[in-house]
């Protein structure tokens, strides 16, 4: 089978990792080239990963003719344009989550997918990492009975600078962050949510809220199956990435995540120490890896993707509950219907 084409569109943190995987751990793709409005940056990437091939923006790299998938890894505010451009260039897409900022711009790209008959996946790697995967199969398999609650826990280490809350070129704590516990709300627990009820705080920053922002969001969720759920988001808890999630079941309970990079923990009377991962790169390295593979492979063979752009809407809708619950101290229902 020839080897798929495959371009970056955006180098930055994840941008070149993504690029990264591709060149170095992907023997099924080509990585052809990699774009960013920052051109030195898109030089110094094509450099180090010894590309031939970089651009100054899509529009360039989108009339290759040598690239038939593009990933999609530029700021959140610009997801859904560049799915939509990707799209009607002919390219299969994996679009970083999320899909968009808003409900009709998501509708919007998965519109011009369905009209290209491009493959869209959206980038929802924790459902590509073995501790997950593993617990979704127990729970299939009916180990911890039904599925009662669910709960998650995502903390970032360190708190982004003021300049990146002012550019405004990411989504909000919801979209940008609690998005991933979403989509593994609904992915875990094989089932929609009909309402969310969201508390928010930016204390310990006031300043971020100059900016439409948070510092921390609490989203409680209630299930069409009448199961019920928590998600707790916190960008600056400074001792380390830490992601867990928990689902508890009529016969049994399932945890996944954990605080260390080793198994070691060190308890004495002068204190106790506790190997951190620091970086969702790191927690999630094979979960990358694993997710763009799929990908390339998904686009060989002509198969559905694993994650929809469904998916990505439907994480998108709760997002946007979440932040007009929080707004107006209200439950509000998650809408249904993608059109």
């Amino acid at each position: 089978m020839a080897k798929l084409g495959v371009a970056v569109l955006g180098v930055g943190e994840m941008g070149q990792r993504h690029a990264a995987n591709l060149r170095r751990l992907v023997p099924e793709a080509s990585l052809v080239a990699v774009a960013d409005v920052d051109l030195r940056r898109a030089r110094q990437v094509a450099e180090e990963l010894e590309l031939e091939h970089c651009h100054g923006g899509a529009e360039a790299l989108l009339e290759r003719k040598d690239v038939q998938a593009v990933v999609i890894a530029v700021p959140d505010k610009f997801h859904a344009e560049a799915v939509r451009a990707t799209a009607q260039a002919g390219k299969h897409i994996l679009c970083e989550k999320p899909l968009a900022l808003t409900l009709d711009d998501a509708a919007a790209a998965l519109e011009a997918v369905e009209k290209a008959g491009v493959c869209l996946q959206v980038g929802f790697m924790r459902r590509y990492d073995p501790a997950y995967l593993s617990a979704k199969k127990r729970i299939e398999a009916g180990e911890i009975g039904e599925p009662i609650i669910f709960k998650a826990i995502g903390r970032d280490r360190d708190d982004p600078p003021l300049s990146l809350y002012e550019a405004a070129l990411n989504g909000m704590l919801f979209f940008n962050s609690s998005i991933h516990e979403f989509d593994l709300a609904r992915w875990l627990m094989a089932g929609e949510v009909a309402e969310v009820q969201a508390y928010s705080t930016v204390l310990g920053r006031p300043e971020v809220a100059r900016f439409g922002d948070i510092v921390a969001g609490v989203v409680n969720l209630r299930f069409r199956s009448g199961a019920i759920g928590n998600v707790e988001s916190y960008v600056q808890c400074q001792y380390g990435y830490d992601v867990r999630t928990e689902i508890v079941g009529s016969k049994g309970t399932l945890a996944v995540g954990h605080l260390s990079e080793t198994a070691e923990v060190v308890l004495t009377a002068s204190g106790r120490r506790h190997d951190l991962v620091g970086h969702s790169l790191v927690r999630f390295a094979d979960a990358y890896v694993s997710e763009i593979r799929d990908f390339v492979q998904t686009v060989q063979v002509g198969r559905p993707p694993r994650i929809t752009g469904e998916d990505g809407w439907r994480a998108v809708a709760i997002a946007e509950s979440a932040l007009q619950s929080s707004e107006q101290s209200r439950p509000v229902p998650v809408r249904d219907r993608l059109r």
